[in-house]
């Protein structure tokens, strides 16, 4: 019963902290240039993290101006997670996130990319979107697994997006996210997956005891003259290994 209320009680507190971002959003971001939008966009990542009761652990920095992101993916909270860290990241995102109610309009007003899986030549739209935000200078985060994982092994990776990286001649950093809680290395709770709905993985969030994520920036690298595909096994391989290294 106790912890039923105070998961009540966290999701409450979210709710209305969704609400004060919208609003910030709506009103505020018009007339705000691109460091104040993520100072903003770090402040509310950083503030629902706590809100959730969710410790964050950062490792390594992630590189400044142009560069690729890619991430392994393991739950909604990802995008929260590396804005706390990088603000000014631009992430690509599924489609069917757009159907979040209140969250799908919040991540597509702080600048997110949408690809819709299903259509294959929708990836080349978006590979195009993306060359043009690094050649702006901009950081752009993407997942390439496709979908969430449970976190403990890295689910092959999709090549396409890195091309805007090759083409451009732009850098490359991995990013390792692991999710964990008291007696449990990855923490199910955190999991997004299988026929899991948002719904009942917000609730295990806001009951989980302990949860804490850790967020971990490997080393840049350039991508000039890189196959795609090799790239891609590379970043994934390198994740992997940062995920089954011992716990601090």
């Amino acid at each position: 019963m106790i912890r039923a209320l105070v998961a009540g009680w966290r999701l409450a507190r979210v709710g209305v902290h969704l609400l004060h971002g919208m609003a910030i959003v709506a009103m505020r971001f018009p007339s705000l240039e691109a460091d104040a939008r993520a100072g903003k966009v770090q402040w509310w990542s950083a503030t629902a993290l706590r809100l959730l009761d969710i410790s964050l652990q950062i490792e390594g920095k992630p590189r400044a101006g142009a560069v690729l992101l890619v991430s392994n993916h393991v739950s909604w909270l990802d995008i929260a997670v590396i804005h706390a860290a990088c603000p000014h990241a631009r992430f690509v995102s599924k489609a069917d996130v757009l159907r979040w109610p209140l969250l799908g309009w919040l991540i597509r007003s702080v600048g997110t990319l949408f690809i819709e899986r299903e259509r294959k030549r929708d990836a080349m739209r978006v590979v195009h979107e993306v060359a043009a935000a690094l050649g702006r200078g901009e950081t752009v985060a993407v997942f390439p697994e496709g979908t969430t994982g449970a976190g403990e092994t890295v689910l092959p990776f999709h090549a396409n997006l890195l091309q805007a990286a090759i083409s451009g001649h732009v850098p490359v950093q991995a990013v390792a996210l692991r999710y964990h809680e008291p007696g449990e290395r990855f923490s199910t709770a955190a999991r997004y997956i299988d026929q899991t709905t948002l719904v009942q993985s917000m609730w295990r969030v806001v009951c989980a005891r302990g949860l804490g994520v850790k967020l971990h920036f490997l080393l840049s690298e350039g991508s000039t003259h890189a196959d795609r595909r090799a790239l891609a096994a590379h970043l994934r391989d390198e994740i992997q290994q940062a995920l089954d290294q011992p716990a601090a």
